[in-house]
């Protein structure tokens, strides 16, 4: 490299130098602690995180019990990505608990109070979040094999979905600005895709959702 060539180098590493220090300079000594300062334990973002964690665990939980039992390459390829993909993001949001220095459990504190729907437990139900399976239901997978287990799976799914995106969309509209909010509209995106992949796959095995 020449005399010049490295100039010019310099000059232009000395620029972003002093443009990100100008950058710092204006942010301001206020703008940080808005930007770390953990959530409140009763706000959005940490309803959120609690309660997807534990809506995300059951929709891992239903997708390994269908890959054992069913052999069709469609259906145990989509629940090895839901079990892949939710596995990861759960991972995600109990490390902001973590991090947030808040409970991963809220005792006295019911599940989607703060999308502002404080109960949404039933006797048939038993207190379950929406669009998740009852332990009957998850008996009756476990018990089943091939295109019932298939069939099972995927309304069972479709309505965990649904449940999932409506949660979603709520951190997306009450959650603060930044990647659990990013992170919230990406699960609905994507929910809502593998919903219409679900019904076609019922509709391929002569079932409705």
């Amino acid at each position: 490299m020449t005399r010049t060539q490295w100039a010019a180098v310099t000059a232009v590493v000395l620029a972003l130098l002093f443009a990100g220090a100008a950058t710092v300079a204006s942010a301001g000594p206020e703008t940080e602690p808005r930007a770390t300062a953990a959530p409140a334990a009763d706000s959005a973002d940490a309803g959120f995180a609690r309660d997807m964690s534990v809506h995300h665990q059951q929709a891992v939980e239903m997708s390994f019990i269908v890959r054992d039992r069913t052999k069709d390459e469609e259906v145990r390829r989509l629940a090895y990505d839901i079990a892949n993909t939710q596995a990861n993001q759960r991972g995600m949001m109990l490390g902001w608990l973590d991090m947030w220095g808040l409970p991963k459990v809220a005792p006295g504190v019911e599940p989607m109070a703060w999308m502002g729907m404080p109960s949404h437990g039933s006797s048939h139900s038993g207190g379950l979040m929406p669009g998740m399976a009852t332990a009957a239901q998850l008996d009756r997978l476990r018990a089943a094999s091939g295109r019932q287990a298939e069939i099972l799976y995927l309304r069972l799914m479709t309505a965990h979905h649904k449940g999932g995106v409506h949660m979603a969309q709520g951190c997306a509209d009450k959650c603060r600005p930044g990647v659990e909010r990013d992170l919230a509209q990406g699960m609905v995106d994507a929910q809502e895709s593998e919903i219409l992949l679900m019904a076609d796959l019922l509709k391929a095995r002569g079932a409705k959702p």
